[in-house]
């Protein structure tokens, strides 16, 4: 027991997914004097393990916030964005990102759901929509569609990536939905008629 009452099992069991003091990873031990964490991250992109093993002393947990991604909520929302081109079917677009998300992480949502009542229950907190949602802005190079969903804390990486490899198989199979991308597009230039200055001279 630490600080007039407090455990470190109301904050984290091994097992939990945290973030303290800016080491993120696993909880892989729970002692009486430190906490032994897997880190993900740090020179490795993504959230998956590095290799190194961190041991954290418990007192030091109640003097830093500690964000844990698994404890009453198994899932966390994520989002992708997807730039495409002026001059595509924007209603064809969102609906091939609706159809993509769903075939992902569809199978996240209604388990999610569940879940999230629980909370609601337990916390002062709204309801939250955990089935895909597709939004859409435009800027100044293209319309960017955002496509966010609530994916299994431990496969957000993988996920990601099955993802993107749907959206980009239904684009290319499209004829009027295009990415768009940074490089620029020469469309048209004005016909330049050069004259050297000996044929000038002799005009």
């Amino acid at each position: 027991m630490l600080g007039g009452g407090s455990s470190i099992s109301d904050i984290y069991k091994s097992g939990d997914r945290v973030l303290v003091g800016g080491i993120k990873g696993d909880v892989i031990d729970v002692g009486i004097l430190r906490t032994t964490i897997m880190e993900i991250g740090g020179w490795v992109d993504g959230d998956l393990y590095n290799g190194r093993i961190v041991r954290i002393a418990n007192s030091f947990v109640f003097k830093e916030p500690v964000y844990n991604y698994s404890a009453d909520f198994p899932f966390l929302w994520d989002e992708v964005k997807v730039p495409v081109r002026f001059g595509s079917n924007y209603e064809r677009a969102r609906v091939m990102l609706y159809e993509a998300a769903d075939e992902v992480v569809g199978r996240y949502s209604k388990e999610a759901e569940k879940n999230w009542d629980q909370m609601v229950k337990k916390y002062l907190i709204e309801h939250a929509q955990t089935k895909p949602l597709v939004l859409m802005v435009a800027n100044d190079n293209w319309v960017e569609f955002t496509v966010r969903y609530v994916v299994d804390y431990k496969k957000r990486l993988g996920v990601k990536d099955e993802l993107f490899s749907h959206i980009l198989k239904k684009v290319e199979s499209s004829q009027d939905v295009a990415l768009a991308s940074a490089t620029f597009e020469l469309v048209s230039a004005p016909t330049i008629d050069i004259k050297s200055a000996t044929s000038n001279k002799d005009r």
